[in-house]
């Protein structure tokens, strides 16, 4: 079974405001999952997120898990059909950054571009992938829709194996779609097959009770920031990004050759890397190994420094206590529990006054690049967005996949929708009219396609 096209075009066109009106009623709820003081607004967006789909005529509930809810719901036609999962999530990266131009959580439409914290990072792709399904449901195609929407992704998705226990309310399908991933650029439709695990770890030192005059003890007193520094040099080359941590890249499974022949394919362009992410410089300009680095290989990032004084000017103290934030991006056979003890171990011996804390563990997920499903991806996105997607892996992390994959062990597959220049977990995030409603149709050919393998 084929959908109707000029009829999917017709009712796209026609689903724009009701789209835009839905979108910005989920964008100014600020579903913070990592703030506590944001607990009400998460069991908001629950609701709201439920009466979206109860307003299509979808069977939806939400689903308790001890931590935020998940709002589970679709369209169950038949037992003889497949059924789909199609994941998103709901929660947010907070929006305290200087650099926002309006308020983050006041939706605001400029002609079809869609600002506001959440637009890309996941409510406005979740819609089109749920606008796409209606049209397939309505128009009779063959197969079960299940939505799956969390709301705890952003805090590594802690509950979401507990929430999956709930066989009634969360059905086991035949496959699931990811659509919570970015393409290359506009026009270059790009589908993730593998997602980097992720460590993060927060390494405290504490020398005194308070900060202290450094003229009166500096050169007695332990320095606990540049102590920390110095930990870090230890952990990554900072100019490299090589890892120095004893046994760190002993369990790394590098990219076969089909897979850099794939990378390679994509149409990766440096100068639009850069500009997308606002970088002056590079640790190299070759794109063969840009697109391993950031795919295909672990990494060791410090991303905060805090203790001491950090007010304007120079206070002269030495600090009482620092604390050093930091993560390690995973690859294929790597795990985080492994990477823990391995820091824990070599900190240990570099400074055994370092306290190492895990802060949230993903493990890395690999599927695959070929084969039915992928072929079905493949025309759907060619019949929403003109062109087939290149297959790549991910430099992020998305802690649901792996926990579906081993729940489940069915086909995990990507159609993500955002664009780099959308600003996932940026200043300024908007969403764009085009990616959704080529996404709303790549998505109705999708069930289609789906159907249509099925049956032979």
């Amino acid at each position: 079974m084929s959908v109707r096209v000029r009829q999917l075009g017709a009712y796209v066109a026609a689903i724009q405001r009701r789209y835009e009106d839905l979108l910005g009623q989920m964008v100014e709820i600020p579903s913070i999952s990592m703030d506590p003081a944001k607990a009400l607004d998460m069991r908001s967006m629950a609701g709201v997120a439920r009466q979206v789909l109860t307003d299509l005529g979808a069977d939806a509930q939400i689903v308790e898990t001890g931590g935020a809810p998940i709002v589970s719901g679709g369209w169950m036609t038949g037992s003889r059909y497949p059924t789909v999962t199609i994941y998103n999530h709901m929660d947010v990266q907070p929006a305290q950054e200087p650099e926002w131009k309006q308020a983050p959580f006041a939706f605001k439409n400029e002609s079809g571009r869609y600002h506001g914290r959440g637009a890309t990072d996941d409510k406005g792709p979740a819609l089109a992938a749920l606008f796409g399904a209606w049209y397939a449901i309505e128009q009779g195609v063959p197969i079960n829709i299940q939505f799956l929407w969390e709301l705890e992704e952003e805090i590594g998705s802690p509950n979401f194996a507990a929430g999956l226990k709930n066989r009634v309310a969360i059905p086991r399908p035949d496959s699931v779609v990811v659509s919570d991933t970015i393409w290359l650029a506009k026009g270059k439709p790009a589908m993730p097959y593998g997602l980097r695990g992720l460590l993060g770890a927060r390494l405290t030192l504490r020398t005194g009770t308070k900060d202290a005059h450094s003229g009166v003890t500096g050169g007695a007193a332990r320095n606990p920031l540049a102590e920390l520094m110095e930990v870090a040099q230890a952990c990554v080359d900072a100019k490299s990004g090589t890892v120095k941590i004893p046994g760190f890249y002993e369990d790394v499974v590098e990219p076969t050759k089909a897979e850099i022949k794939s990378f390679l394919a994509s149409g990766f362009q440096v100068e639009s890397f850069k500009r997308a992410y606002g970088f002056q410089m590079l640790r190299t300009e070759n794109p063969a190994e840009i697109m391993r680095r950031i795919w295909a290989a672990p990494t060791f990032e410090v991303h905060g420094l805090t203790g001491g004084y950090v007010g304007p000017g120079v206070k002269t103290v030495v600090p009482g206590h620092g604390e050093l934030k930091v993560s390690m991006r995973l690859v294929p056979n790597q795990t985080p529990e492994k990477a823990f003890a391995l820091l824990k171990r070599h900190v240990a011996k570099l400074n055994p006054n370092v306290k190492v804390e895990k802060e949230g563990m993903l493990h890395p997920f690999k599927g695959s690049f070929d084969g039915p499903y992928v072929d079905c991806v493949k025309r759907a996105a060619k019949a929403g967005f003109g062109k087939e997607p290149v297959f790549i892996r991910e430099g992020g992390s998305i802690g649901a996949v792996v926990t579906m994959q081993q729940a489940w062990k069915v086909p995990i597959l990507f159609m993500g929708l955002s664009l780099p220049e959308h600003g996932y977990h940026a200043p300024n995030e908007y969403f764009d009219w085009g990616q959704a409603s080529s996404g709303m149709k790549a998505f109705a050919h999708y069930f289609a396609e789906l159907a249509n393998m099925k049956k032979g």
